[in-house]
C-alpha cells in the first residue's frame, strides 16, 4: 500500500544550526586541547582562590648548573588531596596570628658556653634526661656551642622575622636555588622571596649534609621571633604559597608539626637497613650501634597503639612548624641525637617523638599531599669530587668512601643476641621464645 502525501525536507534554518554546533564543538575542543597543552598544571578550568604570581622571581646565570628533570610521580594535579582556605582568609589570619603579643614562641631555656663541637657531643647518659620538660629553669642543650658563622647583618635581620620563615640549605653545591611558584600576590609583601645568607662551613662540621641540619632542626634559634617556619630541602620546588600551607597543614590541625610520611616504611628498622643495604651512610657500625642505643632505650616498631601517630618512619624534606615550646623542644632533642650518630634524621624521628614530654601534635600526612604541594628533583649540581667523588666526609673527619660492613645481623640473620631482638620479632610478627 502507498502512502501519498507531501516530501518533507529539513528546513535551513535547522540545517544552520547543524553547522554552527559543529563548528561551535570543533573549536571548543581545539582551545581545550591548547589550554591544556600550554596549562602549567594541565588542568581544566583549574581555578585559584587567589592570583598567584606566575613570572619568575628571579633568573639563573647561564653558569650556574644543569637543570635535572623533576622525578615522576603518578598524582594528578588536577585534584587535590589537601583542602586550601580562601587566599585572602588565610593571609589576615596568619598576619593576626603572627602579631598575637601573647604567643610565646618558646618556654626553653638554651645551654649557652663553648664546647669543641656545635651541640657539645653529649652522650647517651648525658641527652636522656633533657627528654622531658619539667623545670622552666632547665638549660636544655641545642647548638650554638660553636658561633654559627654568618655576618652581623645577617644575623640581625634574621632575629627581627617576626612571622613566617621559609628555609632551606645548599652546602657542596649540590644543589640550586628553585623558582617556588604559586605566590599569592600579597605574599612577596609579607615574607619575601630566598635572601640568600652565606655560611662560611669552617668552624662546623666536616661532613655538608650535618651543616645543612643546623638551619634545618634549628630554624627556631636562628630566626628566634618568628612564629612559624617552613624547611624545605633544596631538592625540592614549593607548588602552593606558603601561608596555605601552614594554614592547611599546621594551623588548622592545630599541630606543633606537619611532616609526610614516608612512601615505603613505618618501622624505623626498616628505614635503618635500607640506610645500610644502599650505602646512604657510610658507617655501617655506627647504624647499628644507633639502633641498640635506641631498641635499649625504649624505641619500639610502630603499632596501633602509636597512633594518633601514623608511622614512625617520615619524608623529612618538608617540615611545616609552629614554633612553641614542644616543636622546639623535638628540635633541639633530635639535632642532639644527629650529632651523637649521623644526619639520617629519619632513624631518630621516632625515638625523640615517641620518648619526649610532652608529647609533639604531629601531623603525619599522606605522600599523595607532599606530591601535590612540591615537586622534586634529583640532586643536580656535581664538580669535581662532589657528590660522585670517591671520598665522604664524616663528623670527626675524611673517611673513606669504602663502607664498613657489619656483621651477619644488621639485621636479618644471627639476630639472637641483639639489643633489637624484641625489636625485630615484634616488627617482623614473631613471638619471642
Amino acid at each position: 500500500m502507498n502512502f501519498m502525501g507531501k516530501a518533507t525536507s529539513t528546513p535551513l534554518l535547522f540545517q544552520s544550526k547543524l553547522v554552527f554546533f559543529s563548528l561551535l564543538y570543533l573549536f571548543t575542543s581545539l582551545f581545550l586541547a591548547i589550554y591544556t597543552s600550554l596549562s602549567q598544571t594541565k588542568c581544566l578550568f583549574r581555578s585559584s582562590p587567589f592570583d598567584p604570581i606566575q613570572a619568575p622571581l628571579f633568573s639563573y646565570p647561564a653558569t650556574y648548573g644543569e637543570h635535572k628533570y623533576a622525578i615522576p610521580t603518578h598524582r594528578t594535579t588536577c585534584s587535590s588531596p589537601v583542602f586550601f582556605s580562601d587566599y585572602w582568609v588565610v593571609l589576615k589570619e596568619i598576619q593576626n596570628l603572627c602579631k598575637n603579643s601573647s604567643w610565646s614562641s618558646s618556654g626553653l631555656r638554651y645551654m649557652q658556653g663553648k664546647a669543641e663541637t656545635f651541640a657539645g657531643n653529649l652522650s647517651t647518659q648525658e641527652r636522656i634526661p633533657y627528654f622531658v620538660h619539667y623545670n622552666d629553669s632547665t638549660e636544655f642543650p641545642c647548638g650554638f656551642l660553636k658561633k654559627f658563622p654568618i655576618s652581623n647583618s645577617d644575623r640581625t635581620d634574621m632575629e627581627n622575622c617576626k612571622g613566617v620563615v621559609v628555609v632551606s640549605a645548599i652546602f657542596n653545591d649540590h644543589d640550586k636555588i628553585r623558582q617556588p611558584r604559586g605566590l599569592g600576590s600579597k605574599t612577596l609583601d609579607n615574607i619575601g622571596a630566598w635572601r640568600v645568607v652565606k655560611v662560611l662551613s669552617k668552624g662546623l662540621y666536616e661532613n655538608p649534609a650535618m651543616n645543612g641540619v643546623i638551619p634545618k632542626y634549628l630554624v627556631h634559634r636562628l630566626f628566634p621571633n618568628s612564629k612559624f617556619s617552613i624547611w624545605i630541602d633544596a631538592k625540592l620546588q614549593l607548588m602552593v604559597d606558603p601561608l596555605l600551607l601552614i594554614h592547611s597543614l599546621v594551623v588548622s590541625e592545630n599541630a606543633d608539626m606537619a611532616i609526610s610520611k614516608h612512601p615505603y616504611y613505618i618501622h624505623t628498622m626498616e628505614e635503618a637497613m635500607a640506610t645500610a643495604r644502599w650505602q646512604k651512610w657510610w658507617d655501617v657500625d655506627g647504624l647499628k650501634r644507633q639502633m641498640e642505643t635506641y631498641c635499649e632505650n625504649g624505641l619500639l616498631p610502630w603499632s596501633p597503639s602509636k597512633l594518633p601517630y601514623p608511622s614512625d618512619v617520615p619524608d623529612s624534606a618538608l617540615i611545616l612548624r609552629r614554633h612553641g615550646l614542644r616543636s622546639n623542644l623535638f628540635s633541639c632533642l633530635l639535632f642532639n641525637e644527629l650529632e651523637a650518630f649521623n644526619p639520617r634524621d629519619q632513624l631518630a624521628f621516632a625515638y625523640v617523638r615517641d620518648l619526649m614530654s610532652p608529647r609533639l601534635k604531629l601531623n603525619m600526612f599522606e605522600v599523595e599531599v607532599f606530591e601535590q604541594v612540591v615537586v622534586e628533583y634529583r640532586h643536580n649540581i656535581k664538580r669535581g669530587g662532589g657528590a660522585s667523588g670517591r671520598k665522604e666526609v664524616g663528623l670527626k673527619g675524611p673517611k673513606s668512601k669504602k663502607t664498613k660492613r657489619v656483621g651477619p645481623d644488621l639485621y636479618v640473620n644471627g639476630s639472637c643476641c641483639s639489643k633489637c631482638q624484641k625489636y625485630l620479632l615484634e616488627m617482623w610478627g614473631e613471638s619471642e621464645s
